[in-house]
């Protein structure tokens, strides 16, 4: 998971990101969330580490297998352990906690509502995935007798702490909803294309005041970590389901910057400004793919995803030239092919 976690990282921090998520709700063997909090520490990104949970297995009726459950006694443990060793409230924090269940088909009614009041005591946010597929809409309505947002909304899952992935399968209502509470919706245009789960109505969301960010989702559902390329896949996708002109590079820019910040709750990142954190990426121009191109600004993004050249983060060059700083990717990523090597054998 450490390894895993440092490829990761890596891949966002090398194609522009600064400040990211990961929701980690798969804990076999020995795995906490601290395995990659120290990554995120050793690599200098900024980090928002999500204590995940799946308590509902195959046997109860759930997705999961039930090797990979937990039960909720361990589940709300754990997260109050990582909250009280690793949380940082203070502005330009480098890592923030946040709750995660994972969603409505793999954790029970009971701990969605006791780890959202958990959050809720602590102050930190929560996290979760919710209309990313019409499998989940269905299980919902047959279990439940609700769609997935009503029944999340139900147990509390909603408010400007509350972001979920994907949004896929919304209703205007359900929309409407998210606007006037301040949830917010992380956006996963190419894991929601290799699964086919469908197109967010992204353009939508936006007109009705929905908060909305970007995310690459996992390497489960998305075999690129890589942000700039999640922008072009963003505003292109939204193309094709509303026209040509209804998403422009500078949108899908703000998606990836002051968007993210806003579902993250923070006004400290997001912006190069006074009194900002010091995050700062470069990308150099004078390369073949952006030859001729009259807006630096629609270039990245039209002209194709490429790596930045530098990258400062909290006022630390992490990247420069092109490379890491102070990070040896190469050994990384000789330990990385082993190890999956080893999970294929």
């Amino acid at each position: 998971m450490y390894v895993s976690a440092l490829l990761g990282l890596a891949e966002l921090v090398l194609s522009g990101c600064t400040t990211t998520v990961d929701q980690l709700y798969l804990f076999p063997n020995g795995v906490r969330l601290d395995d990659e909090i120290r990554a995120a520490q050793e690599l200098g990104v900024r980090f928002h580490p999500c204590r995940g949970s799946m308590s509902l297995g195959e046997s109860e009726g759930g997705l999961p297998p039930d090797e990979l459950v937990q039960d909720e006694e361990t589940i709300l443990a754990d997260s109050r352990r990582i909250i009280e060793q690793y949380h940082d409230p203070r502005p330009y924090a480098m890592c923030r906690i946040m709750v995660a269940s994972c969603s409505p088909f793999s954790v029970t009614p009971d701990l969605l509502r006791n780890s959202r009041e958990l959050a809720q005591s602590y102050g930190v946010r929560c996290h979760t995935h919710v209309a990313e597929t019409q499998d989940e809409e269905t299980f919902c309505l047959e279990e439940y007798g609700r769609r997935p947002v009503q029944f999340l909304a139900d147990l509390g899952w909603l408010g400007e702490d509350v972001s979920y992935a994907h949004g896929v399968y919304l209703t205007e209502d359900e929309m409407r909803l998210f606007a006037e509470t301040g949830t917010g919706v992380a956006h996963c245009p190419t894991s929601n294309m290799r699964l086919g789960s469908g197109i967010a109505p992204v353009v939508q969301m936006l007109d009705l005041g929905v908060r909305v960010g970007l995310a690459v989702d996992g390497s489960a559902s998305n075999d690129s970590s890589h942000m700039l390329n999640e922008a072009r896949m963003a505003m292109l996708l939204q193309r094709v389901r509303y026209g040509p002109t209804s998403m422009s590079a500078r949108q899908v820019l703000e998606l990836s910057t002051l968007g993210g910040a806003a579902l993250l709750g923070r006004d400290d990142i997001g912006a190069l400004a006074e009194g900002k954190a010091a995050d700062v990426i470069a990308i150099d121009l004078d390369r073949i793919q952006y030859s001729g191109a009259g807006d630096p600004v629609a270039a990245i993004i039209f002209c194709g995803p490429f790596e930045v050249d530098l990258s400062i983060i909290n006022g630390r060059v992490v990247v420069d030239n092109g490379q890491f700083v102070d990070f040896d990717l190469r050994s990384v990523l000789s330990r990385h092919h082993k190890l999956a090597a080893e999970m294929r054998g």
